[in-house]
């Protein structure tokens, strides 16, 4: 697992327009970002997991990703299919005042970076879409802009994205069936739902698998084949994943994390988090209060 840090204070948005990767050269791990990401798939299939289910990847697709979710890609590179997509990564405070002169914009803005959403993702967002049109416009534009144009640039870009997204949210909001999660991956569905609700405990394969009435063998090879990861990976990164929530949204002491995540030798808890992130989780810390991320 990874976490994405960008200077936002530098570069207040991370952007790429049909973006192409062939033959296994995008690898994901879980990996979450500090800002929102909006990601439009171009070409490519595989499966997406986040928030505890599956969903199919396919040219059209549009996910949104809320700062600190975790989210995982694994694709299909055979018979010479390449992965095309378009991002946009961006730390939402430093626009909200942008979305402020329209109060219904604005929260909807506010909704999708703060709000419980029902899904990640909508299809159908094909090459002549206006949304995709966005993207294409805002590429052409942003190296022509003098560098104290460039935040307006962001500005009316993300505003305009907004705005046209709304309705598209709004109309399908209410209509889960039309954001088809992977239905061939349910059981993993259950694993992932089993681990967020069990990782802050001791892990225990034989638990799982009397817990979901399967063999151990039966589900490890499920989940290996769906994720790419192990099921102890997926745990080890789901610590991780909340030991940085807690590192910097609260004072807590390291031991007390690391207890809280399920893991009571906070020496291990200091290794494995180096592992993970290449930094202890006392200079995980000392660098998000500094703001000194890179």
């Amino acid at each position: 697992m990874r976490y994405d840090l960008y200077k936002f204070n530098e570069h207040p948005i991370y952007f790429a327009y049909k973006r192409k990767s062939v033959n296994n050269e995008h690898k994901e791990t879980f990996h979450s970002h500090l800002g929102i990401e909006l990601l439009l798939i171009h070409q490519g299939r595989g499966t997406m997991i986040v928030n505890n289910r599956s969903y199919e990847i396919k040219p059209g697709m549009l996910c949104i990703f809320q700062p600190f979710q975790l989210h995982h890609l694994t694709l299909d590179y055979s018979h010479d299919q390449c992965f095309e997509r378009s991002l946009a990564i961006f730390e939402p405070t430093m626009f909200e005042a942008y979305f402020e002169k329209w109060p219904a914009l604005h929260a909807f803005f506010t909704y999708i970076y703060l709000g419980k959403l029902p899904f990640p993702c909508l299809y159908g967002v094909d090459d002549q879409h206006i949304l995709v049109h966005l993207f294409r416009n805002f590429q052409e534009r942003l190296p022509l802009g003098a560098e104290t144009n460039r935040s307006e640039e962001i500005s009316l870009f993300l505003v305009n994205f907004f705005h046209f997204l709304k309705p598209m949210w709004g109309h399908l909001e209410g209509n889960y069936a039309a954001y088809p999660a992977g239905r061939k991956n349910h059981q993993v569905e259950k694993i992932l739902s089993w681990i967020e609700t069990n990782y802050h405990i001791p892990y225990r394969l034989d638990d799982l698998a009397k817990s979901l009435h399967l063999s151990s063998y039966h589900l490890s090879h499920l989940f290996k084949e769906a994720t790419g990861l192990s099921i102890s990976e997926y745990i080890a990164a789901r610590r991780i994943h909340q030991s940085v929530r807690l590192l910097t949204t609260t004072t807590k002491p390291i031991s007390f994390i690391a207890e809280e995540v399920g893991l009571t030798n906070v020496s291990y808890f200091c290794k494995l988090f180096k592992e993970h992130m290449d930094i202890t989780p006392h200079q995980y810390r000392k660098r998000w209060t500094n703001h000194s991320f890179y």
